[in-house]
């Protein structure tokens, strides 16, 4: 055939000017395989995502259940409850507990206690959250909630040095008439008796309670149930170490008296009830441990019937706290 006069050119093998490294980054491939739910159209994607809503649900929310109490959360920092059940709730609400939202199920069957809670909740401001079953029973860790749950904010304690230390400059500068008056609680577990103590301080003019961080009550909602509203007034505050808050209290000037059976000092024959005092009291069962009586500046016994063994924890505070506020108003 004929080639009009042009001759063959033989192509070289092997690559040939300006095509070198094309097809460099196409062998280098996409590097490794991202994980299942790292992959958008992966299941494990979806199931990652429902986890963290949640997740993010159950930090809103809270998840603890008020029978037992607030449970710790990171650091001992107390976390959300809830008060489940229309009895609990209705309670609740009567004695002003404060609440973040009160969950109500869908398509609730109404009864008296429901509509009270309603309107309670209604006035007070408290947002009422149309809620399904399901979510309910997250809430509530299954306890039988009734359609109703009443969600509780973690309380804000304050901190021992700074409550006593801020309570006895008002003291000194004539901001508060009588002498700063606390109650230290030592390994009392009951929200009941923090509840009544927190009363008894209220009534008889105390400016705090002083509870460990460790292995003691905090403020649930049954201890604000139990303290009638008095919660809202006097205010609770933690000690890291209880030992050392007592330290620290008496080098502002502050008594320590703890309150035991075998006291050295009859509660009739107290002489300190006008100075600043903090007034300890322990367990019903054990009472107080033995480094809290090292660090006390007396041991006050109440005189009670020889056939009674102990006064409850609550009771026996109320009753120092009245013999100390008559002593001050007869001063």
């Amino acid at each position: 055939m004929a080639n009009n006069g042009r001759r063959a050119v033989k192509k070289k093998k092997g690559p040939t000017t300006g095509t070198g490294g094309h097809g460099r980054k196409a062998l280098e491939g996409r590097g490794p395989t991202p994980k299942a739910e790292d992959r958008e159209y992966h299941k494990a994607f979806k199931s990652r995502q429902l986890a963290e809503r949640s997740a993010a649900k159950r930090s809103a929310g809270g998840t603890s259940r008020s029978n037992p109490g607030a449970r710790s959360g990171p650091k001992g920092r107390a976390t959300e409850e809830v008060v489940t059940g229309r009895n609990s709730v209705v309670e609740a609400l009567r004695a002003g507990i404060p609440a973040k939202a009160l969950h109500v199920a869908i398509r609730i069957e109404m009864d008296d206690r429901v509509k009270e809670s309603l309107k309670l909740a209604a006035e007070r401001g408290i947002p009422l959250l149309e809620t399904g079953k399901p979510e309910l029973d997250r809430m509530t860790e299954d306890a039988v909630h009734q359609g109703l749950v009443l969600q509780i904010p973690p309380y804000e304690y304050q901190d021992a040095y700074d409550l006593a230390e801020q309570t006895v400059a008002k003291w000194k500068k004539g901001y508060i008439p009588n002498a700063p008056l606390f109650v230290a609680l030592d390994g009392i577990t009951d929200p009941r008796n923090l509840g009544a103590i927190i009363r008894s301080v209220s009534a008889f003019s105390g400016h705090g309670v002083i509870v460990p961080e460790r292995r003691s009550v905090g403020v649930t909602a049954s201890a604000w149930k139990t303290s009638a509203g008095a919660a809202v007034r006097v205010p609770v505050a933690r000690a890291a170490n209880l030992n050392n808050a007592l330290k620290q209290f008496k080098q502002m000037g502050i008594f320590v008296l703890g309150l035991d059976g075998d006291g050295d000092v009859s509660l009739p024959d107290l002489s300190l009830a006008t100075d600043p005092v903090c007034i300890v009291v322990g367990s019903e069962g054990k009472g107080l441990s033995r480094l809290v009586r090292e660090n006390c500046d007396q041991i006050i016994s109440i005189p009670i019937d020889s056939a009674m063994e102990s006064l409850n924890a609550s009771m026996a505070v109320g009753i120092s706290l009245y013999e100390v506020s008559r002593q001050r108003a007869t001063k």
